[in-house]
């Protein structure tokens, strides 16, 4: 059973993300908030794998508390819960420190209903980055404006060069089967390499091996 918090400043879209989750088996939303703040306080209560998490509310928005979030859990000896943050895109200038604070994912405010389930049944596998439309251009803008990194090209020498390849192809945006694709490899191969990197590199999850691949010069912004 994956265990969902929502943290939302309007009820109405609380109570409509809440209904189509608490309808899908395997999904059971313990928890919902009003603000930044209050995410925060039932997050540390009720410890769910996943908080659904809009980026502009009231107190404190959805960035900090976000952070906050992966923070004290971290503190607390625990595996942070993924946080799926829920925004408007080509409003949120945000989201980029989303990204920064420890975001799993991204979902649209207008997401069609299993849309949201597939969102949330995803970053909490960790297994691949969400809709391809939405992140990858949010990564590439948050890519150009990073400056490539020496350090982060560093942290790479430790990998056998089919990590660093796969790596490359995780940068890219692919999942785990379409590595397996590319790369003529049984997609349980690909899981083991994946692990191996994420342990080897110490990352949480893909969209950090996202980030990590574009500080490197492994993949560069489109255009």
């Amino acid at each position: 059973m994956t265990t969902v918090l929502i943290v939302d400043d309007q009820a109405m879209l609380r109570a409509g993300f809440a209904a189509i989750l608490q309808a899908q088996d395997g999904l059971d939303v313990i928890g919902q908030a009003s603000d930044g703040s209050e995410g925060v306080d039932e997050a540390r209560r009720l410890r769910p794998d996943v908080v659904l998490m809009d980026v502009r509310m009231p107190n404190l928005d959805g960035i900090e508390a976000t952070r906050r979030i992966i923070a004290a859990a971290e503190r607390d000896g625990r595996t942070p819960p993924a946080v799926l943050v829920l925004t408007t895109f080509d409003a949120d200038e945000y989201v980029h420190e989303a990204l920064q604070a420890g975001a799993s994912g991204f979902l649209l405010k207008d997401a069609l209903p299993e849309e949201l389930v597939q969102a949330v049944r995803v970053v909490a596998t960790g297994d691949a980055l969400l809709a391809p439309r939405i992140t990858r251009r949010l990564l590439e803008r948050f890519a150009e404006s990073r400056p490539r990194s020496n350090s982060a090209e560093l942290r790479l020498k430790g990998l056998t060069e089919r990590e660093h390849e796969i790596l490359v192809l995780i940068g890219r945006g692919l999942s785990n089967r379409e590595i397996a694709s590319e790369l003529f490899l049984a997609e349980q191969t690909v899981k083991t390499h994946v692990s191996r990197i994420f342990s080897k590199l110490d990352l949480r999850d893909r969209v950090q091996a996202v980030i990590l691949a574009y500080d490197a010069g492994l993949v560069a912004p489109a255009g």
